[in-house]
């Protein structure tokens, strides 16, 4: 063959086949001259095999087999010639056959070096790797958790009967405040009946990938009975209809150096705060850079946070039967935290962090007069009321609505409502980790929030004297009877292990919130403890326990009421059984 055919023929031939063609000619070469024959035959069952098994094409194996007949011919002419000389003329007889000594050191030599060749190539090509998987697969980082709760709510018989369910109205048409024009009351929650053994779910599944030395990506999957903001927890039932799953993150991060991380999205908390001010379902969407920096020996560290998040935009044609559209008004949250970690010694760490969040534009606006009655389709601030809220926060009327001069004690005046209060808020969150005993660690937590943005007059003022909420028992509807408040705090105490890893670990929690009505906005904290939101003070107990690795039971008794205004209690138990991977 010559050397236009073989090289056509090895660009052709599968590189595995020609690693073995490789290895088997390096074992035969060892046994020639004297074995000639032997190897011929060999050489060819061997090509034969190949043909048979597909590694090699019929025609590139049949040049193979002429080329390996002519050169085992002329190294049986060789080794003939060679054993002649060595003998001194001396011819061999029929069926003596001369072996040469090749020492076992030089055998092994060969033999390691072409296994080391083969598998080098293997790895580099990906057909084969022993105890190895796909490279791609060491960049990804797959995580999830199960949750199956039963829930019980126990509300109190002296509980007020008439608690407006503020987010059903501005969800809807806005609720009549004339008289004339509605006898109905508006939706109401349920305050005085008890919801017994309600199981829910909670199901998530995250995939993060290292996409360079500096990017990672990330995304979520959650369940979730709504798109609400605060909680990822499925309630069962239904008539046993298929859940939801909802896009619950989304991310890139960026990391130009260790101490610096920038991420753009949907994440997670970029803040270190409780569930008294951000639930722990809670994630942001928008801009955040995380900052942690150690000093020599990893003892002493600081840490900040910042956030750009957008809460809302408005609509780009609304209203959306007017010529004139809304300007725009969209809705912001600015937060900036800094902090300190120390770890005094092996068994105590201080964690500590002072934190400011600007909410801007979430209060409500009083509109100019609108005549929904000559068939205006909203009014100018509609935009002003919350997407999202839960229970507690001060109210105001946000409409302006005009009367049909031609019957106006019968024009119905159907409102939406606003946040009464401006939010600007100041943290301190505090964590101290000692060790009691073996495997007994006990964890102190506290949070101190203050609105600075809340004044009494302002908000009177904002809402033309329309709020229609936290007023306290009798009296007229006025400032003098108004009740509300701008201070949040919370006391905990853990004992026992911090995170629930391994088999046999227990741990146990007492706890105390103080929420008052306008001290941070109720649309972003836990929604278990007085069933969300503010106004809310109480107690809450629990205790863990680990089945298995990261699985474990769990029971917590939450009992809270109102801080003032109509009497609302309500206790919530939760039995849960959890797992994490």
């Amino acid at each position: 063959m010559n050397d236009h055919v073989r090289a056509r023929t090895d660009s052709r031939r599968p590189r595995p086949a020609r690693r073995a063609l490789l290895c088997c000619a390096v074992l035969l070469s060892l046994a020639a001259p004297a074995g000639a024959m032997a190897a011929e035959t060999t050489m060819v069952k061997l090509i034969k095999g190949l043909i048979a098994s597909g590694a090699l094409k019929p025609e590139d194996g049949q040049a193979l087999l002429v080329q390996a007949e002519a050169e085992a011919a002329a190294a049986q002419r060789s080794a003939a010639t060679a054993t002649s000389a060595a003998s001194g003329g001396v011819a061999l007889e029929a069926g003596d056959v001369r072996v040469p000594y090749v020492p076992q050191s030089v055998r092994d030599g060969i033999r390691d070096e072409v296994r080391q060749d083969v598998m080098a190539q293997a790895r580099s090509e990906g057909w084969a790797a022993p105890n190895e998987v796909a490279e791609w697969t060491k960049r990804i980082k797959v995580t999830g958790d199960m949750r199956v709760r039963s829930e019980s709510r126990f509300f109190s018989e002296r509980n007020s009967d008439i608690v407006s369910n503020w987010s059903s109205i501005n969800s809807g048409n806005g609720f009549d405040t004339n008289t004339n024009t509605n006898l109905q009351l508006p939706p109401l929650l349920n305050t005085r009946q008890d919801r017994r053994n309600l199981w829910r779910i909670r199901a998530r599944l995250g995939i993060e990938a290292t996409i360079g030395q500096h990017t990672t990506a990330g995304v979520r999957l959650a369940s979730g009975s709504s798109n609400g903001p605060v909680s990822t927890t499925e309630q069962l039932g239904g008539g046993l209809s298929k859940k939801d799953v909802w896009l619950d993150q989304a991310w890139l991060a960026y990391s130009p150096a260790d101490w610096v991380t920038v991420r753009g999205g949907r994440f997670g908390n970029p803040f270190w705060t409780s569930d008294t001010l951000f639930s722990n379902d809670l994630n942001f969407d928008g801009l955040a850079a995380n900052l942690q920096y150690d000093f020599g020996g990893g003892d002493l560290g600081l840490f900040g946070n910042l956030a750009v998040v957008p809460l809302e935009y408005t609509s780009d044609s609304a209203p959306s039967q007017s010529r004139v559209k809304t300007p725009n008004e969209n809705k912001w949250l600015s937060g900036a935290q800094v902090g300190v970690n120390w770890r005094f010694n092996d068994d105590n760490a201080l964690r500590a962090a002072l934190g400011y969040y600007d909410f801007k534009n979430i209060s409500g606006r009083l509109s100019s007069p609108c005549a929904l009655y000559a068939g205006a389709v909203g009014c100018d601030t509609d935009w002003s009321r919350p997407a999202f809220m839960q229970k507690g926060n001060t109210l105001m009327l946000i409409r302006d609505i005009a009367r049909n001069p031609l019957d106006p004690a019968n024009t119905p005046t159907p409102q939406y409502v606003g946040l009464a209060s401006a939010f600007r808020l100041a943290t301190l969150n505090l964590r101290w980790d000692t060790q009691l005993a073996q495997d007994v660690g006990l964890r102190l937590e506290g949070d101190y929030i203050r609105n600075l943005a809340y004044d009494k007059q302002a908000m009177f003022s904002r809402a033309n004297n329309g709020i229609v909420n936290n007023y306290g028992a009798g009296g007229a509807a006025s400032i003098d009877t108004f009740r509300s408040g701008d201070t949040a705090w919370m006391l905990q105490a853990t004992f026992g292990a911090t995170e629930l890893k391994e088999k046999g670990q227990w741990q146990a929690l007492l706890g105390y919130k103080h929420i008052e009505a306008d001290a941070l906005p109720d649309a972003y904290n836990d929604p278990n403890f007085h069933l969300g939101g503010t106004n809310a003070r109480g107690y809450y107990v629990g205790g863990a326990y680990a089945l298995d690795a990261r699985s474990w039971i769990s029971g917590k008794w939450m009992a809270a009421k109102e801080v003032s205004g109509a009497p609302l209690s309500i206790d919530v138990f939760q039995l849960e059984f959890n797992t994490g991977f």
